[in-house]
């Protein structure tokens, strides 16, 4: 068996010998089943009365803490729902048993238990074991709570433990399961059907992003993984009849990263036939309040310094005016060497110089100082390729982004369903990519050929879990469970080519 370097080998070969003795003595050290008959958190709520019953109890779960005192030991056992104190003693087991359970056992095994309740001398509820059996013998041990996995990459590469750990931790993710779930309901509540849409596709539709390129070998052709969750095929769908659809899904976007940014993330999106962006403004507002009261039970949050209040009705600004406001340009007048003048004037870093991406930087630099929550409106249309233009300013969109902690929360407008309208926006995007645009969106002249078949004016919405992140004032990256990291060995290497180039 191969020795895990990272642990102590001496106690990795004690617990190695042991897990042989185990099988040695007819101990199955991986049974594929417990007869469990109670989580931990049952019997502690109903402790008394299985107190006076004299109830034998079947209890599983891992081994936190185990004290041994001559003929009695004492062990913490933990499950999903609690921990419980247990009480091995060698009368009670017979002293076979009871010297096997001592010689054999150490923290952070799996074990089932059998036994009654009672109070020690302290007072503390516990279990006597009358029998007990091994689950799953750890090779391995546990980190201690307050000393160990303080380095992040050591936290994140070694999840599974920093969550058995950290307690605060496990609760954001049950509360991240709680965020979806209200999410759900109250898309079935509106009415809304779940639908499932494809995350490889020839062309990544509906955002501005750089993607995920990959070969499906059986048709010898190159394809993306999604950067939308399905925008251009939920259209469709409003093409073919329905008028309420929603999906929840995992984009990918291979692009940077920072706290509030990762290359996979989970999204929603919605589509609502015969509504517009002021709808859409309202059904938002009431989402992201229900989320509030029902995940965190208040409605004023503090996320990155910033304190904001998801009550009321949300305010509107202009696209436009807050930029001129803030940096004195006219995005609508200035032109692509005005706009980079001012970047470089604000010290703020950009990548290509078309005026679409020029001016998406100079917004998302204004936009660093808005508390919010406000709706952000009147979009120019060169920055919205999918959006409806307005009737009496068809330079601008009926768009909003929502706006909170200086970061945007969410994106939704007025889709636009005129072909011909859609046909020339999509020829200035390839224009944008022929000359090097990476995150420019890629035509998608199949779903033009859709609209020209007609499509109902339609609403639509997309948020991402970065909303349930800000909510709880920690980064993206704390609040997934399994962030990506970089292999051992590759880690390794370029902290070797780091160390060479400074030495050079």
């Amino acid at each position: 068996m191969e020795e895990n370097k990272n642990e102590p080998i001496s106690e990795r070969n004690e617990r190695l010998k042991k897990l042989q003795t185990l099988k040695e003595v007819g101990l199955n050290p991986y049974p594929a089943t417990s007869k469990r008959s109670h989580k931990i958190i049952e019997v502690i709520n109903n402790f008394d009365a299985n107190l006076n019953n004299q109830t034998e109890l079947i209890l599983a779960g891992r081994i936190r803490r185990l004290r041994n005192h001559g003929n009695l030991s004492f062990v913490d056992l933990e499950d999903v729902s609690g921990s419980l104190q247990l009480a091995f003693s060698k009368k009670e087991l017979g002293a076979e048993k009871y010297k096997l359970f001592v010689k054999l056992i150490d923290s952070a095994d799996f074990i089932e238990t059998k036994g009654q309740l009672f109070l020690s001398n302290q007072g503390a509820k516990t279990l006597m074991v009358s029998d007990w059996k091994i689950l799953s013998k750890a090779i391995a041990p546990i980190p201690d709570a307050w000393f160990g996995l303080k380095d992040e990459d050591e936290r994140y590469r070694k999840r599974y433990l920093d969550l058995l750990l950290n307690k605060d931790l496990r609760d954001i993710f049950l509360k991240k399961a709680l965020f979806w779930e209200v999410v759900r309901d109250f898309m079935k509540k509106n009415e809304f059907i779940a639908v499932e849409t494809p995350t490889l596709e020839t062309t990544t539709g509906g955002a501005e992003a750089n993607p995920f390129k990959t070969h499906h070998d059986d048709f010898d052709l190159d394809v993306y993984l999604r950067i939308s969750v399905g925008e251009l095929w939920q259209k469709r769908l409003m093409a073919a009849g329905f008028e309420k659809v929603y999906e929840i899904g995992r984009v990918y976007r291979n692009e940077g990263s920072s706290p509030d940014h990762l290359q996979e993330f989970t999204n929603l999106e919605l589509y609502w036939a015969y509504a517009d962006y002021n709808q859409g403004m309202q059904l938002t507002q009431e989402l992201f309040q229900e989320l509030a009261i029902k995940v965190f039970g208040k409605t004023q949050f503090i996320s990155h310094g910033m304190e904001y209040d998801l009550a009321g009705t949300w305010p509107k600004i202009d696209y436009q005016t807050e930029i001129f406001n803030k940096t004195g340009v006219d995005v609508l007048q200035a032109n692509e060497l005005e706009i980079k003048a001012k970047l470089k004037e604000l010290g703020v870093k950009y990548e290509g110089d078309n005026r679409e991406r020029l001016m998406d930087t100079l917004w998302k630099y204004c936009r660093k100082t808005i508390a919010g929550p406000v709706f952000l409106i009147n979009h120019p249309k060169l920055v919205s390729p999918l959006a409806k233009a307005k009737l009496d300013r068809p330079e601008l969109t009926e768009r909003f982004q929502v706006i909170i902690a200086g970061s945007e929360m969410g994106n939704g407008f007025s889709e636009l369903n005129d072909p011909i309208d859609q046909r020339e926006r999509f020829e200035l995007q390839q224009k944008l990519i022929e000359k090097g645009d990476k995150e420019a969106m890629m035509p998608d002249w199949e779903f033009v050929e859709m609209l020209e078949h007609g499509m109902p004016p339609t609403f639509g919405f997309g948020f991402g879990e970065r909303l349930f992140a800000f909510m709880f004032n920690k980064s993206v990256r704390e609040t997934t469970l399994f962030p990506l990291m970089k292999p051992k060995i590759s880690l390794e290497n370029d902290k070797k080519v780091v160390k060479n180039k400074k030495e050079v």
